[in-house]
């Protein structure tokens, strides 16, 4: 007399369903309840995959590599006795693809700025799945607080250069699901322009008016001086 089989459990030994593409994956499926020996199959959309026999109370063990995007499907697991008729189903799992991030590009519209300027930060990876969460530094501190992209596009912040201090280094650094792969971007720093005096464009426009008068008055000798020159004599 077989015990009654109990609803397998199937779950990946990894403990994650994140994967990444050609990465080998080892799923576990196991009843708590019958008595050995037990076949186990595994199914992929319904299509058998594999199936092990057990001789005692250990789980069953399937591995697969993920070569495409199709092998992140719905997979199930059988268990049932040999040579008899129907079997209990385990609960469905389907992996998740994931891509890691590329380093991600630090930018602003304006390198150059005064003090007391706003200005923007972006920071952007263009690859990699999504949600994409950012985090800006300046310097080793960081700037509170991080952003979580849930879209393909840039996180932003918004500084106000108060200080000389804060014309410093500044870097960003991306991560998403995909463990251990935090990429930090490039560095950007802003420097400070140089402030005009405000009295150089007067000076300028004096230059150009006495220029012109001596320009002028070079033009004025042939038909004035000359004339009233001769005239004298």
């Amino acid at each position: 007399f077989s015990e009654m089989l109990s609803n397998p459990k199937l779950v990946p030994v990894q403990g994650t369903l994140n994967v990444v593409m050609k990465q080998n994956v080892t799923l576990s499926c196991l009843s708590q309840a019958g008595s050995p020996p037990v076949r186990y199959t595994l199914f992929k959309h319904n299509q058998q995959v594999s199936a092990v026999n057990r001789s005692d109370s250990t789980p069953a063990l399937f591995t697969l590599t993920i070569s495409s995007a199709s092998d992140v499907g719905e997979y199930k697991c059988k268990a049932e006795y040999n040579n008899s008729s129907g079997g209990k189903y385990s609960n469905s799992l389907t992996f998740t693809l994931i891509e890691p991030i590329s380093k991600p590009v630090l930018s602003s519209p304006t390198s150059q700025a005064k003090k007391g300027q706003n200005v923007t930060l972006s920071c952007f990876s263009e690859n990699g799945s999504l949600p994409i969460t950012y985090l800006f530094f300046k310097g080793k501190q960081s700037i509170p607080p991080q952003k979580t992209m849930q879209k393909r596009e840039a996180a932003v912040i918004f500084l106000f250069l108060d200080s000389l201090s804060d014309f410093g280094t500044y870097k960003c650094k991306a991560n998403n699901s995909f463990p251990n792969n935090s990429k930090y971007s490039n560095s950007f720093n802003f420097t400070l322009a140089e402030e005009r005096s405000h009295s150089q464009p007067l000076i300028i426009s004096l230059g150009l008016i006495l220029l012109l008068l001596i320009i002028g008055f070079a033009l004025a000798i042939p038909f004035f001086i000359i004339p009233l020159y001769k005239a004298s004599e």
